[in-house]
């Protein structure tokens, strides 16, 4: 195990929580579009994002080295896709509205203003966790150092 495994495994978890933070921004600004895509010629309103995370695996060798007792389990996480929420769509009365059908609805984004801030609030958290992490790394190494002297 590399005495960097920590900072790098933090580093992993920052990356991926910042990416998340970006995709609960990106539903956010879009929870009124009504045009986000064309489909067929018709314009669909915008579907929600979310970000699937997984751990990294480094294939074969580190499920040997784990079993073998030699290294550390985890080597942090890693995105592995972005998904659109399948939900349908919300629909409002606004006849006014220039996207409404000939019934006055409006299909709305499938975004959840309060859902998005819950996400928002548990990634800042999480992010705030491996920086603490990080910083708590980095003084270990920084107090190994002064062994040395």
């Amino acid at each position: 195990m590399s005495i960097f495994h920590s900072i790098n495994t933090s580093a992993s978890a920052l990356t991926s929580q910042r990416l998340r933070m970006d995709v609960i921004s990106s539903n956010m600004a879009n929870v009124d579009s009504t045009r986000a895509t064309q489909v067929n010629g018709e314009w669909v309103p915008y579907r929600r994002k979310s970000v699937v995370l997984q751990p990294k695996e480094g294939g074969f060798s580190s499920f040997l080295n784990v079993a073998m007792n030699k290294s550390e389990a985890g080597n942090g996480v890693k995105v592995s896709r972005i998904v659109e929420d399948d939900s349908p769509f919300k629909e409002v009365y606004d006849p006014e509205h220039p996207d409404a059908d000939e019934f006055g609805y409006v299909q709305m984004p499938n975004v959840d203003p309060l859902r998005e801030m819950v996400d928002l609030i548990s990634a800042t958290r999480s992010y705030e966790a491996n920086v603490t992490v990080l910083n708590a790394s980095k003084g270990m190494l920084m107090k190994a150092l002064e062994i040395g002297k």
